[in-house]
């Protein structure tokens, strides 16, 4: 099971128990299973065999069809993914006090090489689109910015993120009349 797979999976179990107010040591009696288990699950830490899984999802409640409904796997094509600073999912590591973790996004994109950079854009700045031969991941930091992928447009405001394939023509530009910064994330494939 692919790292993305999985915690989907774990994040759906999560929500799932909290959407009906179960604690995690009910849903360890329920599916007849650790509350230590439900735990690892829970954060990611381990793989559940098929018919724990199963188990866990019937002490849910949850029809299976409906619990898988959505969950993707991360080899298949994907255009861009925008992601509201909204919609980012907290979730715990471990018992801490004053961890706030939120995890933005989980996407498989075979082996790569990073590179992590700051982008500020002046008002007004623009360049053509390019091409990049990289994943490319956009965090921003301050400002408003629209990107732009051929004739469409996206516009992205403080703390909103994206994920697109660099190949496609692409370009920001600062919407906004102050400066904007982004964090950028390159992902280059290793070639086999």
């Amino acid at each position: 099971m692919e790292d993305d797979v999985l915690i989907q999976i774990s994040n759906r179990i999560k929500e799932r128990r909290r959407e009906k107010n179960i604690t995690v040591q009910e849903l360890a009696i329920r599916a007849k299973v650790s509350k230590g288990l439900i735990s690892q699950i829970e954060n990611s830490r381990t793989v559940p065999s098929l018919i724990v899984l199963i188990d866990i999802i019937k002490a849910l409640e949850v029809d299976l069809n409906v619990f898988f409904k959505d969950i993707q796997h991360g080899g298949q094509e994907f255009p861009v993914l925008i992601r509201r600073k909204e919609d980012y999912q907290y979730f715990e590591k471990e018992d801490t006090d004053g961890f706030y973790y939120q995890r933005i996004f989980t996407q498989s994109i075979k082996k790569s090489t990073l590179d992590i950079v700051l982008l500020e854009l002046e008002p007004n700045a623009q360049r053509p689109q390019i091409q990049t031969e990289a994943y490319e991941y956009k965090y921003i930091i301050s400002g408003e910015i629209t990107y732009e992928f051929g004739e469409q447009s996206y516009s992205l405001k403080q703390g909103d993120s994206m994920l697109f394939d660099g190949r496609m023509p692409h370009t920001p530009k600062n919407s906004g009349d102050t400066k904007a910064s982004m964090l950028v994330v390159y992902f280059f494939e290793e070639n086999s």
